[in-house]
């Protein structure tokens, strides 16, 4: 493998669409060596910020692209999920509030699921990186 390669995957803001990117990930995990345990994890985590960037940050337009950048590097995988923003990613750093409908839960199972998340935020844009490692 190169140094560093990248995948873009593209997917209309309708809910479903996140098992098409689970299923390829899960693929390229597969291949770069990360144990079924760490790829269930993955996909989970994966599956969880498709569905907030559809949900929240394209507010269920399907005429609204969710994208996914995977940048594949020797000893670690990050995933870019990037939405159009109209409703910015919440700061990760908050204490979840419970809330009437048990929701909310998205962002605090992908930080317990991943090795490191970042929000990038800026308008008309949310980023998401959630990076894992590939254990030696």
């Amino acid at each position: 493998m190169n140094e560093q390669q990248t995948i873009g995957i593209a997917l209309p803001s309708e809910l479903g669409y996140e098992k098409v990117a689970t299923s390829a990930i899960a693929t390229l995990a597969h291949h770069m060596g990360f144990s079924p345990e760490r790829v269930d994890d993955l996909k989970t985590a994966l599956s969880e910020a498709v569905i907030n960037s559809i949900e929240h940050g394209n507010q269920l337009n399907d005429e609204l692209k969710v994208e996914i950048i995977a940048l594949i590097e020797y000893s670690a995988l990050t995933l870019k999920i990037i939405d159009q923003g109209q409703q910015p990613l919440p700061n990760l750093n908050l204490v979840r509030q419970e809330r009437a409908d048990h929701r909310g839960w998205g962002l605090y199972l992908i930080k317990s699921l991943v090795d490191e998340v970042k929000a990038l935020v800026t308008p008309g844009r949310n980023e998401l990186q959630i990076k894992l490692y590939v254990s030696p």
